[in-house]
């Protein structure tokens, strides 16, 4: 193991930490200098039985459980992540690239998450109808049964605790599918969970192999529930699968965040709030500020002081405390982020900086320097897909109908964020642009008892808040007479 890396690389299933003896392995890179982290064990699916199987009879154990109960287990694992915090937070950064503090902040998401719903399991109210004397009709909330739950790579720890804490706190069982490509944080997190007391059959974690592992856990009737966090494509194939038993799902997919820049904003304010959130993680990050749409009296002095700011943005390891971005996640990435900044400037845009690999702290890599194109005509490629990099598109708008024509334009709608200060035009933003979450004059748009989710093709339902923790219910009336 890596310098730092002080995780172990195994499955997790009834109660068991299983190694790569007798199966497939992948191997785990540090995306800051190709450095090879470990090699993963990848699930056969005699596994994936033997998880089904846990996840069947934990479903009775946890679901018997009270709510105080299963509220001190998550109360206690948010004790033992802030207790950790330096170890997992370094785990992440190494695996996933992004800077310590960020890595940091996004540990302290899962904490927050865990102390909402060790309070909130114990608010699933349900209510008691009218009815005639000698008669009674409940409606309560249970448990929805065992969830397969699917996280991304971008966010290693605060994905895999939103989707153990919900499910966990209203009364489920789960396995976990993390990513391979940072599988060492969610293992982290898991073990709070167990060492604060969760029984060993109601959690398991599993890597492999990503059809599958979705193929056989979804056809099994033991899963009732399905959570995933990725790509519109991989969504919509899950929901087709989940589809044949009936499933519930949880969707979160991908996004194209616009903003809407009005010639009134408080422009430095903006920059100061923009700039570190269009690049915080490389700009792998569902709900990134993309599509800037910029009123035209401002456009060219925004577009000039966004550029200079990007180009102030040091790169290098996460672990360097002088860095404010990290490489991206895999090769995968720079190459994509090329191929669209090539593609947009063959049909007119212009690049005010970046639109290359490299300025990191290894060629070996996977870095890609902070980039800003302005006047994107709306024919290029990254205007209507995800890019998931760091990059910003420019374009300038003259009237409010034309700006809130352009911001719902995709099939998007998962963030989208406004500045102005005009507190009547605020209003009229939030009830226009077509999206889960609305950030006005600001960039915080989500918290532990905020939902956060998208529509359109973006997703359903949502994770977080009291709504996340439903999520994981099913509704049952009972009468009697």
């Amino acid at each position: 193991m890596a310098k730092g890396y002080d995780t172990e690389l195994k499955l997790f299933i009834d109660g068991e930490w299983i190694g790569a003896e007798g199966r497939d392995t992948h191997e785990v890179i540090n995306p800051a200098t190709g450095e090879v982290l470990g090699e993963l064990p990848l699930a056969t699916p005699a596994d994936l039985d033997r998880a089904l199987d846990a996840a069947a009879r934990g479903y009775r154990i946890w679901r018997a459980k009270s709510a105080a109960e299963r509220g001190n287990v998550l109360a206690g694992a948010a004790r033992l992540l802030r207790e950790r915090m330096e170890k997992i937070a370094t785990i992440a950064t190494l695996e996933e690239g992004k800077t310590l503090p960020e890595a940091k902040g996004e540990l302290m998401m899962a904490v927050g998450l865990f102390e909402f719903y060790a309070a909130e399991a114990q608010r699933l109210y349900g209510r008691v109808l009218v009815r005639p004397a000698g008669f009674r009709s409940l409606v309560v909330k249970e448990p929805v049964g065992p969830v397969a739950a699917f996280c991304p790579w971008n966010f290693p720890i605060g994905n895999p605790g939103r989707k153990l804490g919900a499910a966990i706190g209203a009364g489920c069982s789960i396995i976990i599918k993390p990513p391979e490509e940072a599988p060492g944080s969610a293992i982290e997190v898991l073990k709070c969970l167990l060492d604060a007391g969760l029984p060993r059959e109601v959690a398991s974690c599993v890597f492999g192999l990503p059809d599958l592992v979705s193929r056989h856990l979804i056809a099994s009737p033991v899963i009732r529930k399905v959570s995933f966090t990725g790509s519109v494509p991989v969504g919509k194939h899950l929901m087709k699968l989940a589809a044949d038993g009936a499933k519930r799902t949880t969707m979160e997919l991908g996004g194209h965040g616009p903003v809407l820049v009005f010639d009134d904003a408080d422009l430095d304010r903006t920059l100061d709030l923009l700039v570190p959130h269009k690049f915080r993680n490389a700009g792998q990050v569902c709900v990134s500020p993309t599509r800037f749409y910029v009123q035209e009296g401002i456009y060219d002095r925004f577009a000039r002081e966004f550029a200079a700011r990007a180009e102030k943005v040091t790169l290098g390891s996460g672990l360097d405390p002088a860095v404010a971005m990290g490489p991206m996640a895999n090769p995968r990435r720079p190459e994509a982020i090329e191929a669209f900044v090539a593609d947009a400037v063959k049909v007119g845009a212009r690049a005010l900086t970046g639109g290359e690999r490299g300025g990191g702290s290894s060629d070996a890599g996977f870095f890609f320097r902070p980039t800003v194109l302005a006047d994107v005509p709306l024919e290029a490629r990254v205007m209507n897909e995800e890019p998931f990099g760091p990059i910003a598109l420019m374009r300038p708008f003259k009237t409010f109908d034309e700006a809130i024509e352009q911001a719902n334009r995709l099939p998007f709608g998962l963030a989208a964020y406004c500045f102005t200060e005009n507190g009547r035009r605020a209003m009229l933003l939030g009830d226009a642009i077509e999206s889960g979450m609305i950030g006005i004059n600001t960039t915080m748009i989500g918290g532990a008892d905020s939902p956060f989710g998208g529509v359109k093709e973006s997703g359903h339902g949502s994770e977080d808040g009291p709504e996340g923790l439903e999520a994981c219910t099913v509704i049952k009336a009972i009468h009697q007479g």
